[in-house]
């Protein structure tokens, strides 16, 4: 059966803090390219995040600490001119938002005057990376704040896992929530933190929380793409839910094809042009 798509009115950045206010849930996804984008918004998505994630997703890097500002930009592009409803937010990626001020609000102005983005998300709340959110934020570039794990910080961190499981980094983990929001974001990604803490981050911000790997308690949800429909192999952690297995559907499709190019099977007769014959005079 197919479902109508979504006519609901453009995603704003106010209109995420009232579905905060209404006790809407916030539904968010990646995407990294124009037809996974398309889908997405036509499905009536609220996000769509042009994550870092990309780096390892879709480049086949490692982790995300390669990924660069132009290879940011340029999957930002093809996902803005897909998207015409849901908000926009590009990832800055490692070392994009980590000298001068002037160099911060440079990159980030790139989201929104070259890639058509309309927000940029920014990890970790250090005193110093306080102070750049402040000063994009008054530069009137929108940011979204991320605590708990910080992919970013893979190398200091050592490997991925659960962040808040002890008291002193759980007050530490809401004490830098509370500090993204006095410096200004409009909503923050908590990354695989524990239920109970989530919650209270939720209860005690006014704005919106996405959570990814910390419970049902934030004002949203955020997912990779991939994840979701089952298109990026079998490894994958514990908060993922598969919807879909599109890469058994891909690869049983690409076993055919193959198998019918080396009997001769295609292409038939139904998928060859010929010369059109010339009417007799």
């Amino acid at each position: 059966m197919n479902m109508p798509e979504k006519t609901e009115s453009v995603v704003t950045i106010p209109s995420l803090q009232g579905k905060k206010d209404r006790r809407e849930r916030i539904v968010a996804l990646t995407a990294y390219d124009f037809p996974s984008a398309l889908i997405l918004d036509r499905a009536g998505v609220d996000i769509v995040l042009v994550g870092d994630s990309l780096g390892m997703v879709v480049l086949g890097y490692e982790n995300t600490i390669p990924v660069t500002m132009d290879e940011m930009i340029h999957h930002t592009k093809a996902v803005s001119r897909a998207v015409k409803r849901a908000l926009v937010i590009g990832d800055m990626p490692y070392f994009s938002f980590h000298q001068t001020e002037e160099l911060t609000i440079a990159n980030a102005s790139r989201f929104l005057k070259e890639a058509g983005a309309r927000a940029v998300k920014v990890e970790g709340a250090s005193d110093r990376r306080l102070g750049l959110i402040a000063a994009m934020v008054e530069a009137e570039i929108p940011v979204m704040g991320h605590v708990g794990l910080t992919p970013q910080s893979i190398h200091h961190l050592g490997h991925f896992r659960v962040r808040g499981g002890d008291e002193d980094e759980a007050r530490k983990i809401i004490e830098d929530a509370r500090k993204l929001e006095q410096a200004g974001v409009f909503a923050v990604i908590l990354e695989c933190v524990p239920e109970d803490l989530a919650g209270a981050i939720t209860k005690t911000l006014r704005v919106p929380t996405i959570g990814i790997g910390a419970g049902p308690l934030c004002d949203g949800q955020v997912l990779v793409f991939h994840d979701l429909v089952g298109f990026s192999g079998d490894d994958h952690p514990k908060f993922v839910k598969r919807y879909a297995d599109v890469q058994s559907v891909i690869r049983q499709a690409v076993i055919q094809y193959a198998d019918e190019v080396r009997k001769g099977i295609f292409p038939d007769e139904s998928h060859t042009y010929h010369p059109q014959k010339k009417a007799k005079s």
